[in-house]
């Protein structure tokens, strides 16, 4: 076995580790949110507008890195981990709501760098081993936000203060970052860092980014609406009991996860096939978790939400990267599906002027529309098969 390809295992668990890592933050931060207000003395409503800094700060930092880690994928990783460690860092000792907007427009630019960089080192690391890791790697996400965020309570329980909590966090950040330095780099070229020469191949990728990115956009909508609003359907509109209510969330991210494992072990589903079982299985999800009556009834089609959407960004992040090997089809995809976090809740909000929030979060369904229209205008091609399926022959 030669130390290249001794490596590849290695590197394919470090990028699920700082995957990990990266959402147990996101889970100890939605923990911590009450502790933040209390301490700042802020209502719901002045919090939420402080928090839109983090989206506000994502996004323009991820539609810059990817041109930068062409090349270097995982240092340029590590660097992002990095920074996000010292912003998470300075979030613990900030207090005033100015002070934390700027804060998590902080921890928000450095969190969208590390989403990129993770999606170009993923797409680089199927790339070189020709088999399928984006949704192992996305996988583990969810599942460190489920678990982060009941320690993290826990945490508080026994009097653990905000600073310490997120000092943790910014130490877990950077030690799982370290080993990323260790991992094999290639020069860098004249052509990297560009997608192309010629400005039609260039706008090529980048309609072909915006598109994918707005699939996965349409996706990550309904993800956010459901961990901003399921709570709050269930037990004020529902009667369900605080802690079956908090559930909600859990559910969709666990069948989330459950679904992106699997699909992993099923690399002849094309993307095609996937988008539309998504579209019309996450439609029904979302309807029947939000109409429903009954709780149980809910809490089941918000987990068949979870199951029917959970591998589709994930899918069109590994399909960006075999399509553009310079990454750069991949942080356009990453950069544009993000902007659902800030279209979810205003999208949302601006309906429950005029309809019930179950009405407005299940009309949410309509999401299904693009997507299945995506689908059969992409069309189902030999090259979208998962990447452990390609024949050995094509470039890697």
């Amino acid at each position: 076995m030669t130390a290249g390809t001794a490596v590849r295992p290695a590197t394919g668990r470090r990028l699920v580790v700082v995957s990990g890592a990266w959402g147990a933050f996101w889970g100890t931060w939605s923990a911590l949110l009450p502790a933040v207000a209390e301490t700042d003395s802020a209502t719901p409503a002045m919090l939420g507008v402080v928090l839109t800094a983090v989206p506000l700060g994502a996004i323009p930092a991820m539609a810059l890195i990817g041109r930068l880690a062409v090349g270097r994928e995982y240092r340029a990783l590590f660097c992002s981990v990095a920074a996000m460690a010292v912003a998470v860092l300075a979030l613990g000792s900030v207090t005033g709501l100015t002070a934390l907007a700027g804060t998590l427009f902080a921890v928000g630019a450095t969190s969208g760098a590390v989403d990129v960089c993770l999606n170009a080192a993923t797409a680089r690391h199927e790339r070189e081993t020709s088999a399928p890791h984006f949704q192992i790697v996305h996988a583990a996400f969810p599942v460190a936000v489920i678990a982060a965020a009941p320690i993290t309570g826990l945490a508080r329980q026994l009097g653990a203060g905000t600073h310490v909590v997120l000092v943790v966090c910014a130490v877990l950040l950077f030690l799982v970052g370290l080993p990323l330095l260790r991992t094999g780099r290639r020069p860098v070229t004249a052509g990297d860092g560009r997608p192309a020469a010629g400005g039609a191949r260039r706008r090529t990728l980048w309609l072909l980014g915006a598109g994918l990115g707005a699939l996965g956009g349409c996706v990550l909508v309904v993800e956010n609406a459901v961990e901003q609003w399921s709570v709050l359907v269930l037990e004020d509109l529902r009667g369900a009991a605080p802690a079956l209510a908090s559930t909600a969330p859990a559910v969709y991210m666990a069948a989330m996860t459950a679904s992106r494992v699997a699909v992993r072990k099923m690399p002849g589903l094309r993307l095609r096939r996937l988008i539309v079982i998504a579209a019309i299985g996450g439609a029904a999800g979302i309807v029947a978790g939000s109409l429903s009556p009954s709780v149980p009834v809910s809490l089941a089609g918000f987990a068949i939400a979870g199951l029917a959407f959970g591998p589709v960004v994930p899918a069109l992040l590994s399909h960006a990267g075999t399509r553009d090997s310079t990454g750069y089809l991949v942080s356009i995809a990453s950069a544009v599906s993000y902007t659902a976090f800030l279209v979810s809740p205003v999208f949302v909000g601006t309906l429950t002027r005029w309809v019930s929030l179950p009405v407005a979060m299940a009309s949410l369904a309509v999401m299904a529309v693009p997507l299945l229209v995506g689908a059969f205008a992409h069309g189902d091609r030999a090259e979208d098969r998962a990447p452990a399926e390609r024949p050995e022959s094509m470039p890697r």
